[in-house]
């Protein structure tokens, strides 16, 4: 059976996701990798380790199906950095979205330059990372030839190729997403040459003729076509088939986001949302958020003892005990700071109205809901630019919930569709593969997502969940000078 593979490098972990050509996943694998915390607010990885789980990955999932594997869609996680030299040989682990070091540096970049992003600035970008870089002369950003991602960095590795997606291009906060190309403030602004950085491609660009070594631990055919395909963001949207007006996809994995597409770029005044390029015609806008299932992963944490980890699923069944809403207590799911809508890396997690009465099993459903309304809250945004939610649809490890499912359903108070594989990062980049390779159109890709379920809002809940979320939406300007003040 002819099967194309969509790799998704994320946060956590690698996962190779082989699928048939309509979207059923023949098999899968997963290869997690640390998040390292050299000191308190920087976050790195380790990109031989990446490198490593990424080829473990797909060498479990096409064990079986190497002969009829016709090509591979990459998609990676945004915003990540690293210091390379020409020889492919990284001199730094790469800096990932959650790292804060540049909390000072971001506020003293020119506004005007999102105007030219898109990207907020904030000390997730790639440009807030150059400029603490380079106002503390770190040795390896001295030495470095080239500053990449994650994805240009395998890539080159494994082709040699010096080139990067528009999207991968876009995150970096580096990029022209009028005219496609590096922008020449954000240069100056990073004290960078445009010769330090890949050449910005199109998602359809297909490489061949792989590093022989690296094929062969793969075990796949050096000469399989790998097409860059984009990054995690608007390849969810794909995968999952939001790609229309009114089509919202939402994924929450270990952070989330909201987004959806549009035929041209929309900046915000008050940049409060992205607006990356995907293709020469379209972009992606939308939010992220820093906290999605990292917040129920600190909960169960919290609640564990020594003698027993309280599994998701007891969790789950506690939180289904307490009605919409939490008994009225409330949780900002600020844990890592936040992105979208605030961009406030100080910001800080708070549980809101506890009462005696309030036990785990609050506190629980309170964290996924919290989660939820910080999506919602993004949503409220994109409405502001125009944008509208018509259905909603689901990715990431939190489909798998049925309960914060509905919990999305009912704050929204529309449908969520959910598809049979959560995977849906990988489906979208394997299906610009076959775009790529194979002349399928982009649009096509709704009669080849085999959903499971469509889930609707509980009208009653939703009324619940409005009343609380006009508390908990002014709940961040209230808090922002303790949460400074905490810093």
């Amino acid at each position: 059976m002819t099967c194309i593979l969509g790799l998704d490098i994320g946060t956590t972990s690698a996962k190779a996701v082989l699928f048939d050509l309509n979207g059923k996943v023949l098999s899968e694998s997963e290869k997690p990798y640390p998040i390292l915390h050299p000191e308190a607010g920087w976050a790195e990885q380790d990109p031989a380790q990446i490198e490593k789980a990424t080829i473990e990955a797909i060498r479990e999932t096409v064990y079986e199906h190497s002969d009829n594997l016709i090509g591979i869609g990459f998609s990676t996680a945004m915003h990540s950095l690293i210091a390379m030299n020409q020889n492919g040989q990284p001199l730094s682990n790469a800096i990932i979205w959650a790292d804060k070091r540049s909390s000072d540096e971001s506020p003293e970049i020119s506004s005007s330059i999102y105007l030219n992003t898109g990207t907020p600035l904030h000390p997730m970008s790639p440009l807030a990372k150059l400029k603490w870089l380079n106002k503390y002369e770190v040795e390896y950003y001295q030495k470095a030839d080239f500053f990449v991602s994650v994805k240009e960095y395998l890539i080159y590795r494994w082709f040699g190729e010096k080139i990067v997606d528009y999207s991968m291009a876009a995150a970096t906060g580096l990029f022209n997403i009028h005219e496609l190309k590096w922008d020449e403030a954000a240069l100056k602004e990073a004290h960078l040459s445009k010769d330090q950085l890949f050449e910005p491609v199109s998602p359809y660009t297909s490489l061949t003729n792989m590093r022989k070594e690296t094929a062969e631990q793969m075990g796949i055919n050096r000469h399989t076509p790998i097409v860059l395909a984009g990054s995690d963001g608007p390849l969810a949207n794909l995968g999952i088939g939001a790609i229309n007006p009114g089509e919202t996809a939402i994924t929450i994995g270990t952070s989330g986001a909201i987004r959806q597409f549009s035929s041209e770029p929309l900046l915000d005044s008050k940049q409060e949302i992205f607006s990356y390029s995907f293709t020469k015609d379209s972009w992606i806008t939308g939010g992220p958020t820093n906290n999605g299932g990292i917040v129920l992963k600190w909960v169960q944490d919290l609640l564990s003892t020594e003698h027993h980890l309280l599994s998701m699923d007891e969790m789950t069944q506690l939180a289904k005990t307490v009605e919409a809403g939490s008994e009225k207590l409330l949780f900002m799911p600020y844990l890592n700071g936040e992105r979208a809508p605030f961009w406030d890396a100080k910001a800080k997690g708070s549980y809101i109205g506890l009462q005696p009465h309030h036990q785990k099993q609050h506190l629980i459903r309170a964290s996924m809901e919290g989660v939820i309304y910080s999506i919602y809250h993004i949503g409220h945004v994109l409405e502001r630019l125009g944008n509208h939610h018509e259905t909603l649809f689901a990715s990431g490890g939190f489909a798998r919930s049925s309960l914060w499912l509905q919990m999305l359903a009912d704050t929204f108070g529309k449908p969520v569709k959910v598809p049979e594989s959560h995977q849906s990062s990988a489906w979208g980049a394997a299906w610009v593969a076959l775009c790529a390779i194979q002349n399928y159109q982009l649009e096509d890709i709704k009669q080849s997502i085999p959903m499971k379920t469509e889930i609707e809002p509980d009208l009653a809940n939703h009324q619940t969940y409005q009343e609380l979320f006009d508390i908990y939406q002014g709940l961040y300007e209230q808090l922002k000078d303790t949460f400074h003040r905490l810093s």
